[in-house]
Order: structure tokens, then sequence, then C-alpha cells
């Protein structure tokens, strides 16, 4: 009796270590932040983005914005109480955001690359890199 005990607790234990072993080893989890309207969601979404790095500083997010949402991106970008954008989104650029503007958005609104601080990159299409994102690469989808 005494055996097969010890036989059972030997497997849990080699369950269990294996178990740790695959957490440990797991991949953080992916987030993809969609902004569309600096006005309603800008510092709503870069608070969010914040509170979320605070929770779960492991988790790798990318924000995509398109249509009025690149304003947050734009060099001197306020909201409507008169807090700038850039100096949030440089702080979450150095917790290891990623801060993405469409290509598309700039040729519709006739702006150019240079009017955006330098933590902004570029897509071509934002809505294109959102389903790219959830369906090829499995990032969540949040919209704030």
């Amino acid at each position: 009796m005494k055996a097969f005990i010890r036989t059972v607790l030997m497997g849990f234990l080699a369950v269990g270590l294996s178990l740790g072993s695959n957490l440990a080893s797991a991949e953080p989890t992916k987030v993809v932040y969609h902004i569309d309207d600096a006005a309603t969601q800008g510092l709503k979404g870069l608070r969010n983005i914040r509170n979320h790095l605070d929770v779960s500083p492991q988790t790798k997010i990318i924000v995509v914005t398109h249509a009025n949402g690149v304003d947050i991106l734009m060099e001197g970008g306020k909201d409507k109480s008169g807090t700038e954008y850039a100096p949030l989104v440089a702080a979450l650029k150095s917790r290891g955001v990623r801060f993405e503007v469409c290509e598309i958005t700039l040729r519709n609104r006739n702006l150019k690359r240079d009017q955006f601080i330098l933590d902004a990159e570029f897509t071509p299409s934002g809505v294109v890199r959102i389903a790219d994102l959830q369906f090829k690469d499995k990032y969540a989808y949040i919209r704030p």
C-alpha cells in the first residue's frame, strides 16, 4: 500500500512539475488595441493600456490607429481638456507598446508622416492590420 501511495504521489509531483514548466515557458498574452476616434478613445485607451501593463507587464500590446484615432500620435496632439498625448504615448512605448498609424488615413486626410511623433510606426491599412493580428497572430482585440 505504501508503494502504491508513493507511486501516486510521485505521479502527481511529475504532473505538477510538468505543468509548472509549461506555464513558465508560456508566451505572454498579445493584445491589439483599436483606436479610431481620439476624442472618445484617446485618454481612456492610453490609461487602459497603462493599467493593463500595471497588472500584466509581460503583455505584448500593439495599438492600431486609423481615421480620427491617428490624432493621438500627431505632433502636438491634445485631448479636449488640453492634455497632450505624446508623453503618455512615450511612457507606454518605453514599456514595449507599439503604436501604428494607418497609411490609408494619411492619404484620406492629406497627412504626412512627419506630422507624427517619433514613437509612431506606419501600416498600409489599419483595418487589415487589426484583422491579421487577430486571426493570423492570435492577438486579443480591445476597443476602448
